[in-house]
């Protein structure tokens, strides 16, 4: 059946942009670069547990807890030093700050493979396209780094929302932002429950990103699997 879509709305991590290296690996090379010397895979532990118990404590980086997200994201990187045996508190302060700045370059993010071919093609094809992403305020200046952000029209972050997927809530922004009925939308991810069964529950479209050899998730009509995100316009072409 024809679709007949005006609106793409995308998610960014591990959809159109990944992490370049683990982070274990990133905070031991900039702790490195500060005298200090800490195993990247007790890091990469550390940062797991952390950034767990953050999300569940302060869920969407503190949004309505009096948290900003700058200061989230520095708590989560001084207690993962901490979690990996650093004791400096002076040098933690100065490591955090550092890292926290340097995930918004593009040195710390690459494309995955055919992105910016696809969302170039979508838009000469017409769609109008907008980023929905559980992330905080530093993914337009990310997006930008990466010569992305001109192919958005808008982009909606949880922590601009409010809400984080899988709340409905981001959606409906999302298609007002793009003057968009729902069934005239669809939604690309990774994320099976956060990405594709959200936007599917708000009543749009939706295509799981699902790279060949990933593991069986839940099951998926074929149709709206995405092995790669070339594969989106044979889908949306019809």
């Amino acid at each position: 059946a024809m679709l007949r879509l005006r609106l793409l709305t995308w998610d960014v991590k591990d959809t159109l942009l990944r992490l370049r290296q683990p982070v274990g690996q990133s905070y031991a090379a900039e702790a490195r670069a500060h005298g200090l010397h800490v195993q990247p895979e007790a890091l990469g532990r550390a940062f797991r547990d952390v950034y767990g118990a953050q999300s569940r404590r302060f869920p969407n980086y503190g949004h309505g807890q009096g948290l900003s997200s700058r200061q989230w994201w520095l708590d989560v990187v001084k207690q993962s030093f901490r979690l990996s045996g650093v004791r400096d508190e002076a040098a933690l302060t100065k490591l955090a700050e550092k890292l926290y700045r340097d995930y918004c370059s593009s040195h710390n993010w690459e494309m995955l493979p055919g992105a910016a071919e696809t969302l170039s093609r979508c838009r000469q094809l017409g769609f109008r396209m907008g980023v929905v992403s559980n992330f905080d305020s530093r993914l337009e200046d990310i997006l930008s780094q990466c010569s992305l952000r001109h192919h958005f029209e808008f982009v909606l972050t949880s922590e601009a929302a409010g809400f984080a997927k899988p709340d409905g809530r981001i959606f409906e922004q999302a298609l007002r932002l793009g003057g968009a009925r729902p069934e005239q939308a669809a939604h690309i991810g990774d994320d099976y429950r956060r990405d594709y069964r959200a936007a599917r529950a708000a009543g749009m479209h939706s295509f799981l990103l699902r790279p060949a050899g990933h593991g069986q998730g839940p099951q998926v009509p074929p149709e709206h699997v995405l092995p790669t995100l070339s594969h989106l316009l044979a889908r949306i072409e019809k």
